[in-house]
C-alpha cells in the first residue's frame, strides 16, 4: 500500500508547530515512566475517559498506528540500554497484536503499515513522538504522580493536535490509536546483583513492562480515551507475549 498522497504531502510540510512540540523531553520519558508508573497505577488504576459525549461513534473506523517501543537491558548500575534486536521483535510481535486485539473486539480497523510494508515518514514519526511526550505528562498530572493543572479544572483534556487530522483522510478513518511500550529486563550481573542484596534482606529493581494507549479523535486531535499498564512480568520478545500484554492495555477500548 503506497503513502496516500494526502500523507506524503504532509510529511515533506510538518508544521513548525508541530516540530516544536517534539522537545528533548521525550529523553526523560522512559526514566519517568519506569520510575513512576507503577506508583501511578498504585494510585489511581483504571482508565481514563472524556465524558460519555465522547463515546465513539458505531462503525467507527481505527487507524493502526506504528507502535512506539523499545526493550532495553537493564544494567548493574541501573541503567538502561535498548537493544536494536529485541526492540525490532518486539516492536513487530506489538504491531501484529494490536490487530489481533481489535479484531477479537469487533472494531473496524485499517493499518497505518500493511505488513512488511513500515511507513515511516518525518511527520508520522514526530506524531508517534509527540504522543509519548503528552503520554507521559497525562501520568503526571493525571495519574496522582505530580499536581494537576489548574488551567483543565479537573477535565481531562488532552489533544496531539489537528495535524493528526491529515491522517484521517489520508485513511478514510475516524480515531488513530497510538500504543507506547517499554521493556526491560535484567543483565546476568544485575541478576547476580539482585541475588546477593536479597541475602542481607534489600534488593535491586529488576527489568520492569509498562506501557499506555490512546485513541485520538483524527477530526479534532483529541485523546478520548487513555489507558496504563504496569507489571514485573511479560516478554514483548514472545509474540504470544504481546499478545497478553496488548489485551490488557486495550481491555477497556470503547469498541
Amino acid at each position: 500500500m503506497p503513502v496516500p498522497p494526502a500523507l506524503k504531502a504532509f510529511a515533506l510540510t510538518p508544521s513548525t508547530a508541530l516540530r516544536k512540540r517534539i522537545p528533548s523531553a521525550r529523553r526523560w520519558a522512559v526514566g519517568l515512566l519506569f520510575g513512576l508508573v507503577l506508583s501511578a497505577c498504585a494510585q489511581h488504576p483504571g482508565t481514563v475517559r472524556l465524558d460519555p459525549s465522547a463515546q465513539p461513534m458505531p462503525g467507527a473506523k481505527v487507524l493502526i498506528m506504528q507502535p512506539d517501543v523499545e526493550v532495553s537491558e537493564l544494567t548493574v548500575g541501573g541503567l538502561l540500554e535498548p537493544n536494536a534486536a529485541w526492540t525490532a521483535a518486539a516492536e513487530s510481535n506489538i504491531d501484529q497484536a494490536l490487530e489481533r486485539v481489535l479484531a477479537a473486539q469487533g472494531a473496524r480497523w485499517v493499518h497505518l503499515n500493511p505488513r512488511g510494508k513500515l511507513i515511516r515518514t518525518p511527520a508520522v514519526s514526530q506524531l508517534v513522538k509527540l504522543h509519548g511526550v503528552v503520554g507521559a505528562s497525562i501520568l503526571i498530572h493525571d495519574y496522582g504522580v505530580g499536581a494537576p493543572l489548574l488551567n483543565k479544572d479537573g477535565r481531562f483534556d488532552w489533544t496531539l493536535g489537528k495535524d493528526a487530522a491529515i491522517l484521517g483522510k489520508a485513511y478514510k478513518a475516524d480515531y488513530a490509536l497510538f500504543v507506547y511500550f517499554r521493556d526491560s529486563f535484567s543483565s546476568d550481573a544485575r541478576v547476580a546483583l539482585n541475588v546477593l542484596t536479597a541475602l542481607v534482606g534489600a534488593g535491586v529493581r529488576g527489568g520492569q513492562q509498562v506501557g499506555f494507549a490512546s485513541l485520538v479523535d483524527l477530526r479534532s486531535g483529541k485523546i478520548v480515551w487513555f489507558n496504563v499498564m504496569a507489571r514485573g512480568t511479560g516478554d514483548l520478545r514472545e509474540a504470544e507475549a504481546a499478545v497478553d500484554a496488548s489485551q490488557v492495555l486495550l481491555a477497556e477500548l470503547p469498541f
